[in-house]
């Protein structure tokens, strides 16, 4: 049996009657989709800015070493999450502006089942924390991706002014959960949040597709006009700069709406979930595993995000 999950760190619909035995035996053999969790001693959100607040290299490819994290990026945090960490407000056409960037999943979370397993608030019901992730047929972890590029995106959006908070320090740790997710963009007062996932679709599908939240009583009222225009201007820069489709398996012209997941349900900023690709997908996966690809398509990505961030 196959467990069908669309990369957003939370089960598809389909998986919901599951066992988290079955899932976890599942998510080993079968690669699926999306994790994470955290505690009360999880590290606080990274936060960076267009000071140039060092950064923890990516993995690269799927061969590559993971990079040893720079010394100097512990405690390097900004408080109010809108000025350079030197105290001074940043310049360029973001200046003043605050983006969450929320990469899927984390290294240790197949390693933490009780603790990713654990449900937690989602909107109306609760869900499990987060999942494990999707990976490709050359072992190209979906975690990897998603903190490369969250990265890459982070350092092109300072280059632009902005200041830039990631939900996770590193790629080792396991969660946070995805309410904690949700509420990181929400404590940061943030303009604009993506999460980055890559799905684990069907290996005969390919392309990429936004997720923006659909109307959910009492929780998403306030953003679902402005989360639907995030995503319009994401895609259409994400489509013109990465080279890759709409996805052919699902969502319609690379545009879902969904009313189910806690990241979305749960957030009172403008959000929505980009899935870059589908890593089951031998297309897709080369690309996604490729470091200049990664870089040209973070940027395609940031230029989405400024031009919804810049409109009247």
């Amino acid at each position: 049996m196959t467990i069908t999950r669309t990369g957003t760190g939370e089960l598809h619909p389909m998986a919901r009657g599951m066992s988290l035995v079955t899932v976890a035996v599942l998510a080993l053999l079968a690669s699926t989709a999306c994790t994470a969790v955290a505690g009360d001693d999880r590290p606080e959100p990274r936060v960076t800015d267009a000071a140039g607040d060092p950064r923890a290299g990516g993995e690269g490819d799927a061969s590559a070493t993971p990079p040893t994290a720079d010394p100097d990026e512990a405690g390097r945090k900004n408080g109010d999450g809108r000025k350079n960490a030197d105290g001074g407000t940043s310049s360029g056409p973001l200046a003043d502006m605050t983006v969450v960037i929320d990469p899927g999943h984390n290294g240790g979370n197949e390693d933490a089942p009780d603790e990713i397993n654990k449900l937690v608030p989602a909107g109306p019901s609760k869900k499990e924390c987060d999942t494990v992730g999707a990976e490709s047929s050359g072992g190209y972890a979906e975690h990897e991706f998603t903190w490369d590029f969250s990265q890459n995106l982070a350092d092109q959006l300072q280059a632009e002014g902005a200041t830039v908070v990631l939900t996770r320090d590193d790629n080792t740790g396991v969660g946070p959960c995805i309410n904690e997710r949700a509420e990181i963009g929400n404590d940061a007062e943030a303009d604009a949040a993506i999460s980055i996932h890559a799905d684990g679709g069907p290996a005969t599908g390919r392309g990429f597709h936004l997720i923006a939240p659909g109307r959910v009583e009492g929780f998403t009222e306030d953003i679902v006009e402005p989360s639907r225009q995030l995503a319009k201007d994401v895609r259409a820069a994400y489509r013109a700069g990465s080279g890759l489709p709409y996805a052919d398996y699902l969502a319609e012209d690379g545009l879902d709406e969904r009313t189910d997941l806690g990241g979305l349900n749960l957030s009172t900023v403008p959000k929505v979930f980009l899935e870059a690709g589908n890593m089951r997908n031998p297309a897709d996966a080369k690309k996604l595993a490729d470091e200049e690809w990664r870089e040209k398509a973070a940027g395609a990505v940031a230029e989405g995000i400024a031009r919804y961030l810049q409109r009247d």
